[in-house]
């Protein structure tokens, strides 16, 4: 039985739409082959796979833009590395068409002064452990303090770490951009939750979010 044959009987949809599916397929790179006549058909070679996303070259670029202006944010760095783990999986024509749109794209990214200690940040917040921090205040005093992170948090451009401040024994907002040292200790936190930070802005929400 051919394919004209089968699809529309046995699966209820046309040939057209399994050819459109398949020259979709081609497209992303997929190693499909042909056979025609009695006995043939379509198959995917031997061994291959199918690559695990695929994105448009504007999808792909709007990513980039985003880790790219977000130098600052938690975990940019690992962003900005999944991303081109993706990219390299796109199939060749959309990642050289993704490659030059970005090269349309520019963005402003000084270095950042949160770098070299956001790595502990990011870490104590993931393994839920206190972390040590060198902190300087906008008063000027500079203290060392416990806290165990709770929350990363954005506003008027702005990073904040939120945490419990074993010191004030209380829960307390640091700037990222005025911590000058930070290490990830062994001590676990004790499981302050974000409900303890308070009522969040209006328009805050977390990056999950799917937004309007």
């Amino acid at each position: 039985m051919s394919i004209r044959e089968a699809v529309p009987t046995k699966f209820d949809f046309s040939v057209r739409t399994v050819k459109r599916d398949l020259a979709a397929l081609e497209r992303s790179g997929a190693p499909i082959w042909s056979r025609p006549g009695p006995g043939g058909g379509y198959g995917l070679a031997v061994g291959a796979s199918l690559p695990p996303v695929s994105l448009s070259a504007e999808q792909a670029v709007a990513l980039m833009a985003a880790a790219s202006a977000a130098r600052d944010a938690p975990y940019s760095d690992l962003a900005a590395a999944g991303i081109q783990k993706i990219v390299d999986v796109l199939d060749p024509r959309t990642r050289a068409r993704a490659e030059q749109l970005a090269g349309r794209v520019w963005v402003d990214a000084p270095p950042s002064p949160s770098r070299a200690t956001r790595p502990a940040l990011e870490e104590g917040m993931a393994e839920q452990r206190v972390v040590r921090l060198r902190y300087t205040a906008q008063s000027g005093a500079t203290t060392t303090r416990d806290v165990e992170p709770v929350l990363f948090a954005s506003t008027n451009g702005q990073w904040y770490l939120i945490g419990w401040c074993r010191m004030r024994d209380a829960m307390r907002w640091f700037t990222v951009s005025r911590i000058e040292r930070a290490s990830v200790t062994k001590m676990a936190c004790a499981g302050h939750t974000v409900d303890e930070v308070g009522e969040p802005p209006a328009n805050a929400r977390p990056v999950h979010g799917r937004g309007d």
